[in-house]
């Protein structure tokens, strides 16, 4: 190694808690890891482009594997000298402990729901009679593995409830394993089905289920080789997995992600098909055949289709064909074209969020101005009534079986935790099931929504949520967080880490940007391929609003995103470094030449577009793709990037490249780290524990390099 600078951090003082003294904190010096440089170059459309770092992408190697215990090296060494670290994971503690709750659901007169009692790694399943009642634990996913880093995934009864299927995932990966078991005893099965991923699991009554696998990747690549060829296999129980045979997916055309439906009162098996994360096939055969053979409903890739509900030869649809901002269509299979479809909940200006069919009732889910707003209608589309919700906020659930009478549903906002209750179909009348109680108090927070202006005029919300009285003197630690894409939108949440942050004395602000969904699907086509620059226009005005406007200044202004919001983060901070303090890259697809040559990656073209498809797009990806834009002799915000060795959804090889080239060019004086963890995956199912490790790390890291201490120590 070699001392490639010293972090310079003015010195500030701080009353610590325990001594009450004024203290200085010395600069913190960082010796980089040296990164090998080889001579890889591509050439796109006669553009020569060089890739020094492509020897990380071997995450096998034990080179990648060296380099990446040196970065963690240098990271956790300097995150343990920041003077308020552990107070701060102290802190984390406190206030997320506390009983939480997802939405319940009823399988066969029992009711089930997912607790956590504060602190646990992974949530619990519970089992109960009555809602009234407190469940006894179902099935625990912190028993399967010491250190809570197996979690369980998507569950699936049988539809007489005697069987319960489920998937595991092991270190956060997005491979897993489908495990069966009986109801009764809770006793697993010898049914255990391996290496499945981006599954659904579909009953046949009580006889086996459909799900979905790839062809797993070769030897040293099962996190980082392309999974293309996705195909439907029917598992009979007792019988070993090598007897289980293809239903969809034989031939030529390769689909990347493919599920399978199956309804209680319908012969039928629904297939939705797709090569990208936008627009899918759907296909449908009589399940009692000894081989179905499967008819096209819809084809094609430019629309999305979800099959609701099935009896018969009736089914509806949730869809966006010829309507951007969904509805929701009566189909009859003698007859499927699209020309036959029958409108029962129209298209209209409000943006349709999801639906669903629940005791012979729609519930549709709109969104207005990216809060949640729900309508119940019968079957007919006579609108029954709006579903009166508890506040301004967002919600979920509404789930059920045909002969239900009550339902569901969870609502939550940044400063209500997720609360849920129950709903009685007939009458309208809605009952508090759980509401946790919050160690920390969060009456003294405000939620505002503004509407701000892009570089091109378009108006675009965000909300912002900060404690009351507080001065907009700019000088306050603002996060600003923002996603953009996948037709993904973000409304209010309720999470500890935006608690945390305004526990601390921070501002928190959410963008609704272009590449999202809160205003369908326009909104969404705004932001891809050719039209991707305007994301981060949308996420560089929200900043400029929140400077101009004295909520904080460029120098307590720290951005986070993950997945694609780290794509987000890695492209404004190369295009507008001066505007932020800080920048927390998270799990970010970071080089925008090769992400389809990794996993899934190649189901987002259609989002991205592809460097390989035209000169037009390659020019356009290269110009924005982080990895290649960052410039020698730039001062770039202080970077915290963080990603993990088991995620194969999102290579980290994105972030081990982004992180290696951001340290070479850096020429300020903020630090530029990488913290990779280990047994984790893209996100999903980590564990409490290091979930709180980590955004203690994010947040010290953050306050340290703002030259702010966190409010509360001045308490």
């Amino acid at each position: 190694m070699k001392t490639k600078y010293v972090n310079t951090l003015i010195a500030f003082s701080c009353m610590l808690t325990a001594c009450n003294q004024l203290q200085k904190f010395e600069p913190i010096a960082i010796d980089y890891p040296e990164t090998d440089k080889d001579t890889v170059t591509d050439n796109f459309f006669g553009v020569n482009v060089a890739d020094p770092y492509r020897w990380l992408e071997d995450d096998n190697s034990e080179k990648t594997l060296e380099w990446v215990k040196a970065q963690n090296e240098v990271t956790f060494g300097y995150l343990k000298q920041i003077p308020f670290r552990e107070t701060i994971r102290a802190r984390l503690d406190t206030i997320a402990n506390f009983q939480r709750y997802q939405v319940p659901f009823k399988k066969n007169n029992k009711i089930y729901y997912f607790k956590n009692t504060g602190l646990q790694n992974q949530s619990v399943l519970y089992e109960t009679e009555s809602i009234s009642e407190e469940g006894k634990v179902f099935l625990d996913p912190n028993t399967f593995s010491a250190d809570g880093t197996t979690s369980i995934g998507s569950l699936a009864f049988s539809e007489d409830g005697d069987y319960l299927a489920y998937t595991i995932s092991e270190g956060g990966s997005d491979w897993q394993k489908i495990v069966v078991m009986e109801t009764a005893d809770k006793k697993p099965l010898n049914d255990t089905i391996n290496d499945v991923k981006f599954t659904s699991i579909a009953w046949d009554k009580n006889m086996g289920f459909y799900y979905s696998r790839y062809e797993k990747p070769g030897e040293g690549t099962v996190l980082s080789g392309i999974t293309r060829h996705h195909k439907v296999y029917y598992h009979k129980l007792g019988t070993p997995q090598s007897d289980d045979y293809i239903v969809f997916g034989e031939g030529p055309i390769k689909r990347r992600y493919i599920g399978a439906q199956i309804f209680k009162n319908s012969n039928f098996i629904f297939i939705n098909a797709a090569e990208g994360t936008s627009g899918n096939e759907l296909y449908y055969a009589d399940k009692n055949s000894a081989k179905p053979v499967f008819k096209p409903i819809v084809t094609g890739f430019e629309n999305d289709h979800t099959v609701l509900f099935a009896r018969d030869k009736e089914i509806y649809l949730f869809t966006n064909l010829n309507a951007p901002n969904k509805r929701i269509v009566k189909v009859m299979l003698d007859n499927p074209a699209p020309g036959n479809w029958i409108d029962i909940v129209p298209e209209r200006p409000e943006t349709m969020e999801s639906a669903n069919i629940t005791g012979g009732n729609i519930f549709a889910h709109y969104l207005k101005d990216a809060c949640s707003m729900v309508e119940q209608y019968n079957l007919s589309g006579q609108k029954i009534r709006q579903v009166e919700l508890p506040g301004i906020g967002s919600v979920s659930g509404f789930d059920g079986e045909e002969n239900d009478i009550v339902t569901f549903f969870g609502f939550e906002s940044f400063t209500v935790p997720f609360t849920t209750y129950a709903f009685e179909l007939e009458s309208g009348k809605t009952t508090l099931v759980h509401e946790p109680k919050l160690v920390a108090d969060i009456n003294g927070f405000e939620t505002r929504q503004v509407f701000y202006s892009s570089k091109d005029g378009t108006k675009v919300p965000m909300f912002i949520i900060m404690r009351k009285g507080t001065k907009l003197n700019g000088k306050n630690p603002v996060l600003l967080y923002g996603y953009g894409g996948f037709n993904i939108s973000l409304s209010p949440y309720f999470s500890t880490r935006w608690l945390a942050w305004l526990d601390m004395g921070g501002i928190f602000a959410l963008a609704n940007i272009r590449g999202g969904g809160e205003y369908g699907e326009a909104w969404h086509e705004a932001g891809t391929k050719l039209k991707k620059q305007n994301v981060f226009d949308d996420f560089i005005a929200a900043a400029e609003y929140l400077t101009a406007n004295k909520y904080t200044s460029p120098e307590k202004l720290a951005i986070m995103g993950g997945s694609n919001g780290g794509l987000l983060v890695g492209a404004v901070m190369a295009q507008r470094p001066e505007l932020f303090r800080v920048a927390l890259p998270a799990v970010g697809v970071l080089d925008m030449l090769r992400f389809h040559k990794f996993t899934a990656g190649a189901g987002w073209i259609t989002d991205y577009g592809c460097a390989d498809s035209s000169k037009t797009m390659f020019g356009y990806l290269y110009a924005y793709s982080p990895v290649h834009n960052l410039k020698p002799g730039t001062s770039y915000p202080a970077t915290l990037v963080t990603t993990a060795d088991h995620d194969d959804r999102v290579v980290p090889a994105h972030s081990f490249k982004f992180a290696a080239t951001l340290q070479a060019n850096q020429a300020g004086e903020l630090p530029v780290l990488i913290r990779i963890d280990t047994k984790a995956g893209h996100g999903a199912g980590k564990s409490t524990t290091m979930f709180l490790d980590e955004l203690a790390d994010i947040y010290s890291f953050a306050f340290y390099n703002m030259n702010q201490q966190p409010a509360y120590f001045t308490k």
